[in-house]
């Protein structure tokens, strides 16, 4: 997938990402995209979105603590985006738990096309098949991809991918990442992930910066993403038995594997699998 060189790309060109996103991660969000080399713009005021935007190399949109205010500025941001050919990620985190999320997701699919839709497999369940149920902003136990369903979820992502006209990233234990031709298997990252907050949400920025850094190449661009994503957790995790600290801890190692990633150690640690 050439890791080394979409890693350096975000390195070197240090895209500037406009973020729309909850305020419960906002702050590792930011310091995630500064970490990968990226620089972070948090804008979600409807009167500055357009504006951001059209100074941004790409845009993320994440639903995560929705309102009606925000609505229309990731409408508008994106509508802008699309105009200006910028990328556009979105997470429609929680979409099946509410009407509202779930309404919302598809109102910004109708009004706004998508380069890549990352998600947990709930989520996305829920945009394939217009509803569904989530924990929260959890995944669904009963929707986890596991090495017995997985020869299942391939085409089923693929098909949607090419419904849709976007790359789908699906993120929980195993990963998968899907344009309508190619999926990639992912097994990196660690349990300790799903114990603090925010790393779905720092995933997707991440995703928004790599894709904008590798605006040729979407598929491997959001892989090398979630794999770089999964394999810093992997590391952190090592720190935090390392030094006998805790989940407080594990998110600063998180953030510190990502700026100390460098294209040998991705290379050296990445289990992908292509499909």
């Amino acid at each position: 997938m050439q890791l080394e060189r979409i890693l350096a790309n975000v390195r070197e060109k240090s895209p500037l990402v406009h973020c729309i996103t909850n305020y419960v991660t906002v702050n590792d969000v930011a310091n995630i995209l500064l970490a990968c080399g990226a620089s972070p713009v948090m804008a979600d005021e409807e009167e500055d979105a357009q504006d951001i935007v059209a100074i941004a190399d790409g845009l993320v949109i994440n639903i995560g603590t929705l309102n009606r205010r925000t609505i229309n500025s990731m409408g508008q941001a994106g509508k802008r985006a699309n105009e200006l050919k910028r990328p556009v990620v979105l997470d429609p985190v929680g979409a099946g738990a509410s009407n509202l999320r779930t309404k919302t997701t598809f109102q910004l699919l109708e009004e706004i096309r998508f380069a890549v839709i990352r998600g947990n497999i709930s989520e996305i369940k829920t945009i394939a098949q217009g509803a569904g149920s989530t924990r929260g902003v959890d995944a669904d136990l009963k929707d986890a991809i596991t090495e017995k369903n997985l020869e299942r979820i391939v085409p089923w992502v693929k098909e949607l991918s090419n419904r849709l006209g976007a790359i789908i990233a699906i993120t929980g234990a195993i990963d998968v990442v899907a344009d309508p031709q190619v999926a990639y298997v992912i097994r990196n990252g660690h349990p300790l992930m799903s114990r603090i907050t925010g790393t779905g949400c720092m995933l997707t920025a991440l995703i928004g910066a790599f894709v904008a850094a590798n605006p040729d190449e979407t598929l491997r661009a959001t892989a090398t993403a979630v794999a770089a994503m999964g394999l810093c957790g992997e590391l952190a995790y090592q720190m935090t038995v390392r030094h006998g600290t805790g989940t407080g801890s594990f998110r600063t190692y998180l953030i510190d594997t990502m700026s100390q990633l460098d294209g040998k150690t991705l290379r050296g640690g990445v289990r992908v699998e292509t499909r």
